[in-house]
């Protein structure tokens, strides 16, 4: 199972939220480089970027600081946050991020990512779908959609994405334990790389994604909390595959 430690960008800073609310934060850091060069000295493989500024206003505001954060670590980005466009989605990825996850975008014109797919290839591209009580959220999860999470799941699929990072918003920063047996539907339903989001609060939390087949995990709050040691939670449920399964 791949592990993300999360690195949220709101005003140049290293942040994390509670349910998505912009008046719910907690600052962590002045410089969220360092924080990224920590969890890489921790054994991260892969870092998950939110710049929450840019789900907000449309496009990317926090560039200067992913740019930064992507010539500090050797290890692989992937980002969300205002991403709606191929342009945008070019920019980023000339900062040095591999993967841009798009998720408004995905919703109003799901298309977009089929066209977006041919162009960048699946490995780049990265649908985003956030839902409270099964509906998927939009424009920084200021909007509830009349589309299910599993609709959508499946008509990505179709569109030719790989991977989709799935946030239970009712557990985004509560450390009340992720969505497992919804993330666990998805991934079954789908087939897909469901990288589970929001809540995640103990290894326990891990385990249990962990054998339900869940093929990667966003980890936040109880990194910054210190309620996960991610070089424990890396040699638990990143180096080893459980038996008859390749993660």
């Amino acid at each position: 199972m791949q592990l993300y430690p999360a690195i949220d960008l709101k005003n140049g800073q290293c942040v994390r939220l509670k349910q998505g609310e912009f008046k719910e934060i907690t600052v962590y850091s002045d410089a969220p480089e360092e924080v990224a060069a920590l969890w890489q000295s921790q054994g991260a493989t892969f870092l998950h970027l939110v710049d929450l500024d840019g789900a907000l206003a449309g496009y990317s505001v926090n560039k200067d600081v992913i740019k930064k954060i992507a010539d500090t670590v050797s290890i692989p980005i992937e980002i969300g946050g205002g991403i709606r466009s191929e342009e945008a989605i070019e920019a980023m990825l000339s900062l040095g991020v591999s993967r841009v996850i798009i998720g408004t975008r995905a919703v109003e014109n799901p298309e977009f990512l089929g066209e977006m797919v041919k162009k960048f290839g699946s490995e780049r591209i990265v649908a985003g779908v956030d839902a409270k009580d099964g509906m998927v959220a939009v424009e920084g999860w200021e909007k509830i959609s009349t589309m299910s999470a599993s609709d959508l799941c499946g008509r990505m699929k179709e569109y030719g994405i790989q991977h989709i990072v799935y946030t239970d918003i009712a557990r985004d920063g509560m450390l009340s334990g992720p969505n497992v047996a919804y993330t666990k539907k998805l991934t079954d339903d789908t087939g897909l790389d469901i990288i589970a989001s929001g809540g995640m609060s103990s290894m326990e939390d891990l385990r249990q994604l962990y054998e339900a087949g869940v093929k990667g995990a966003i980890i936040g709050k109880a990194l910054y909390e210190k309620r996960i040691d991610l070089k424990e939670a890396i040699d638990a449920f990143e180096k080893k595959a459980p038996q008859g399964r390749i993660v």
